[in-house]
């Protein structure tokens, strides 16, 4: 039996601003989220995309397209309802993120990492007013829990839709302190990709690209990108 399909039924979507934010209408009818909540989301420019790509739809409804309208549907259905317990997962990444975590050797890749990782560890220092310090290896070494906290702190200043960006931003990363310098206008989504693939790319330097992985990174790289978008549109 083959799997049933959403189809397009309706003519016309518009926006509408509601109490709460701004509600995508279909022929007048409001889109609510796969838990049934009311899509209303905080800004009009994040509902006109949202809107957009309802319009784009043509026969079968394809999520895979409508990243913003997921990205919207995770922020209300389940990261406003588990606020601090994504806020703190986040957080955790402080204790492990990539950028403290160094090798050994090659020279090359040592200085490479310092060169393009070390002004970030500053500027959250400056920003923040916290150091997180580098290690050599693998092995696992803590932070300083006052820092720590401090980060802690941030992760939870973020609201739902906020929250939902900064999670794809921090766990594609695997960097907190990306996903900052991200949010904060430090660096470009594309800009801080390139800094969390370094060692992926010094790799590929070495031993060449594998089409399998790239295809991977690439589909990363584009959610990465729109989480940067999403939240740029919330505020």
């Amino acid at each position: 039996m083959s799997e049933w399909k959403a189809k397009r039924f309706w003519k016309k979507t518009t926006v509408e601003a509601v109490e709460g934010g701004f509600e995508i209408r279909l022929d007048g009818r409001p889109v609510r989220t796969p838990a049934k909540a009311p899509l209303i989301v905080p800004t009009r420019a994040l509902a006109e995309v949202i809107a957009a790509e309802w319009e784009a739809q043509e026969g079968e409804i394809d999520p895979n397209t409508m990243p913003a309208t997921r990205s919207a549907n995770a922020a209300i259905d389940k990261v406003a309802i588990q606020h601090a317990e994504v806020a703190n997962l986040l957080a955790d990444y402080g204790d492990s993120d990539l950028l403290c975590y160094r090798a050994a050797h090659p020279r090359e890749l040592v200085e490479r990492q310092a060169e393009q990782w070390d002004p970030l560890l500053d500027w959250a220092e400056e920003a923040f007013g916290v150091r997180l310090h580098p290690r050599t290896g693998i092995m696992h070494v803590p932070q300083e829990a006052e820092a720590l906290q401090v980060l802690r702190a941030k992760s939870h200043g973020f609201n739902a839709f906020e929250l939902a960006a900064f999670h794809d931003l921090v766990s594609l990363s695997g960097s907190l302190i990306l996903g900052l310098a991200v949010t904060h206008g430090k660096l470009s989504a594309d800009e801080a990709w390139m800094r969390s693939r370094l060692d992926e790319l010094y790799q590929i330097e070495q031993w060449g690209e594998d089409e399998e992985a790239s295809e991977s990174a690439e589909i990363k790289r584009q959610s990465f990108v729109h989480a940067e978008l999403f939240y740029r549109l919330v505020n």
